[in-house]
């Protein structure tokens, strides 16, 4: 999907040919909740979801609030003393929380992140950060690992990087199949990781794989 940056937030676009459409208003939003409450068989304006439109805005706010950041920002800063170190630079267990962007449904799991440094290192909150903005946008899984992946090996030109996320989608454990123990395992791997088998092997083990 195409973008448009208008303001601080990111506005997608609906196709090659389509104009960036105009964002809601927040009362528009509540509005909208409204509507969805009411064809949900109940009345929103009932004592105890009167409420919800706000709480629910709200909560979209915090959700999906990687449509207003740029996680390159938090790769740019960068740290060319390290001493020599050649090796890899990992982190694992970074918490995903999603939605998906057919059922706009949770997914919940983990993140490991791990980049072949050339010169240079990022801070390694940026790169937690990095996975925490990406999994705030409406998307699937296979395109949030593509993410994260392009974003680190764009910013920082490492020998390579390495992703993989592990969650459960709550698409299949509340609705459809209802299969709540199954987890998604999506991977990408640029550079070394992807042309040198014992070092993509590694990679796995460290990650618990």
């Amino acid at each position: 999907m195409d973008a448009v940056n208008k303001g601080n937030a990111r506005i997608p676009k609906a196709g090659p040919e389509s104009e960036p459409f105009k964002r809601p208003s927040r009362d528009e939003a509540e509005d909208a909740v409204r509507t969805l409450i009411a064809w949900a068989g109940d009345d929103p304006k009932r004592e105890g979801l009167i409420d919800t439109p706000q709480r629910v805005v709200d909560a979209y706010e915090e959700w999906f609030s990687g449509y207003r950041e740029d996680p390159m920002t938090y790769l740019s800063r960068t740290f060319e003393d390290v001493k020599g170190y050649d090796d890899i630079v990992m982190l694992r267990d970074i918490d995903v929380e999603s939605h998906c962007e057919h059922h706009m449904a949770p997914f919940l799991g983990t993140a490991c992140v791990a980049y072949m440094p050339t010169e240079s290192v990022v801070g390694i909150s940026k790169l937690a950060r990095v996975v925490e903005i990406y999994a705030k946008r409406l998307q699937t899984q296979e395109t949030m690992t593509s993410q994260i992946a392009r974003a680190i090996n764009e910013s920082l030109n490492p020998h390579g990087v390495a992703v993989l996320i592990d969650a459960k989608h709550e698409c299949m454990t509340t609705r459809g199949v209802h299969h709540p123990n199954v987890s998604t395992i999506t991977t990408q791997f640029t550079g070394v990781f992807k042309t040198d088998q014992e070092l993509r092997e590694r990679f796995l083990r460290l990650a618990g794989r």
